[in-house]
């Protein structure tokens, strides 16, 4: 019996259209109040605009320029739940903002604007802004340029460097209340009785097996998909989304701490250490046509780089390695420069919206507040279904790789563990903050079989027994799910293409896969991040990383 077959003749209560952030945040909030979830993603979990985005917890400093301080005041409540129920995943991260040529009026302003974030966030942990002198501007960060600079301030925000794993953590955490989470999965029409919604019809797009799923309620939180799925119930609905592109740019790391910058036209964006890297970005463009064709185009890529380099003219921005590009679904709102759309999220009734009953959807909403998100739509499921159930204190509850007294002893325990298996203590460290306390569920495989202690690659932690954990443990199908969202591989210079066959090879043994799929998987990630040469098949996995070679015509060198 296939993956999807097996639940033919279930009755879920609520299904779930979609496995980023937020879908997989739902699922886990109403797996943990007893209902019976399924959730289907087509791609991968967290493979789409979960994966494109600046890897931030944040208040959103921003947002006060619009007056909007109940989606700063709720997000910066939702990152001290995140810092406390996660703590592996989210980290604090200072941010400079650094001042230059700017009048005593908008000084005053920046400053009014940095007092009142931290009143927003009074009930938080982290530190208080401060002012700092050009001086100690340039102490901190050396590299800044000191031409016209007028000081600086330094707050703090959340980092999540991997956004992928947190999403991994919600499926983890509602599987174990019982739901079914399916990646691979597509929703590809909705079961109708009159005017009532019954279930979804999906094909499974690895075996292309169709099977037919009863709920109760339907949740599409499908991101920039949701008006083209919607429009298979609603063909003649009126859009609910307006899509917006952001294009982030990788570069050696230039920085020390994370920096707020000012474009020429006003707009903030980000320069962030990660992963050993700079993370420059967003853009925020209006964007129609196909999600997943979304890629970096000359002209946003030149935009950041034009942006960072009056602030930092020595630095790297010869040495691109590469580009991605998400696309955002914000709530529709017309007349608006793209950067004025409102950040927050809606969730829309469609059976008082458009007299289809036994669907809800999900409009917008940032990767910070997913878990209030998931609050609210549960609470919509419980009306919708006429009970009564309370909420299931995600709050306070811990993600799986969470459930550790301190992080100290976490890292501690598997570090003693480790290396007593032949690891060093830098991998262990690099372990717990991947799997938080589940690091030692990969260190029980290499006790079983030694030969997984092993280094993927000299240059980095990872070991082989985290491919096997993660078929095992974490429903990697696919190499692209092990090297770009069950690990960090593929967030290196190369995107972990040297390390395809190694992956592939292990996938390989532990998958049963034959030597045609095997040389496939190698292929298809290549092709995905643009490396090698195309396949005669279509790869499920999506496009969107890319080398920007358009910038050659800007003499900007692409290792």
């Amino acid at each position: 019996m296939g993956r999807v077959d097996q639940f033919r003749r279930n009755q879920f209560d609520v299904a779930i259209i979609g496995g980023g952030i937020i879908g997989t945040g739902i699922a886990r909030e109403a797996a943990m109040r007893g209902y019976r979830v399924v959730l289907v993603e087509k791609g991968d979990f967290g493979h789409a605009t979960s994966s494109a985005s600046t890897r931030l917890i944040h208040g959103g400093l921003r947002y006060l320029e619009q007056y909007d301080f109940q989606l700063v005041r709720q997000d910066l409540r939702e990152r001290e739940i995140l810092l406390r129920v996660a703590p592996h995943l989210v980290h604090p991260l200072p941010f400079l903002v650094p001042i230059y040529r700017r009048s005593l009026s908008y000084r005053l302003k920046l400053q009014a604007g940095m007092i009142l974030y931290d009143l927003l966030s009074s009930d938080g942990s982290l530190p208080r802004h401060k002012r700092l002198s050009p001086e100690e501007t340039l102490a901190r960060e050396p590299i800044l340029s000191p031409e016209g600079l007028q000081g600086s301030f330094i707050y703090y925000d959340g980092q999540i460097p991997s956004v992928e794993r947190l999403c991994m953590e919600n499926v983890l955490s509602a599987q174990e209340q019982g739901a079914v989470l399916l990646n691979y999965v597509r929703a590809d029409g909705y079961v109708k009785e009159g005017v009532v919604v019954k279930g979804l019809d999906v094909v499974d797009l690895l075996t292309g097996e169709e099977a037919r799923l009863q709920a109760r309620l339907v949740i599409n939180a499908t991101g920039p998909w949701l008006d083209s799925t919607l429009s298979r119930l609603l063909p003649d609905g009126k859009p609910l989304l307006r899509r917006t592109m952001g294009v982030h740019l990788v570069t050696p790391r230039t920085t020390r701490n994370a920096l707020v910058l000012f474009a020429a036209d006003g707009r903030l964006f980000f320069l962030v250490p990660w992963n050993g890297f700079s993370l420059v970005g967003t853009t925020d463009t209006d964007f129609t046509g196909d999600p997943d064709a979304a890629v970096a185009r000359t002209e946003d890529i030149q935009y950041l780089i034009d942006g960072v380099r009056p602030v930092i003219p020595d630095g790297p921005w010869n040495q691109i390695h590469y580009s991605f590009a998400g696309v955002r679904a914000l709530i529709r709102v017309e007349a608006v420069h793209e950067s004025s759309v409102p950040r927050g999220h809606r969730l829309v009734d469609h059976g008082l919206r458009d007299g289809i009953q036994g669907v809800a959807s999900v409009v917008g909403g940032k990767i910070t507040a997913f878990r209030a998100i998931a609050e609210e739509a549960v609470d919509l499921v419980c009306r919708k279904l006429g009970e009564k159930r309370s909420r299931a204190g995600t709050d306070r509850t811990p993600l799986p790789g969470a459930r550790f007294s301190d992080l100290t002893s976490c890292i501690s325990e598997t570090v003693t563990v480790g290396t007593r298996l032949g690891l060093d203590e830098a991998q262990c460290r690099y372990l717990v903050h991947i799997y938080g306390s589940r690091a030692l569920e990969v260190l029980a495989l290499v006790e079983e079989e030694p030969r997984l202690s092993a280094r993927i690659s000299p240059q980095h932690p990872d070991v082989l027994a985290q491919i096997r954990h993660a078929v095992q443990k974490e429903m990697a199908l696919k190499v692209g799910d092990f090297l770009l969202r069950r690990s960090m591989l593929g967030f290196t210079q190369r995107r972990g293409v040297e390390y395809v066959g190694i992956v592939a090879t292990e996938m390989a043994q532990a998958l049963g896969w034959d030597d045609v799929r095997h040389r496939s998987e190698e292929s298809s990630y290549r092709q995905q991040i643009g490396q090698g040469s195309v396949s005669s098949g279509r790869s499920i996995e999506r496009p969107r990383w890319q080398r920007p070679h358009v910038l050659k015509e800007y003499n900007v060198e692409v290792d």
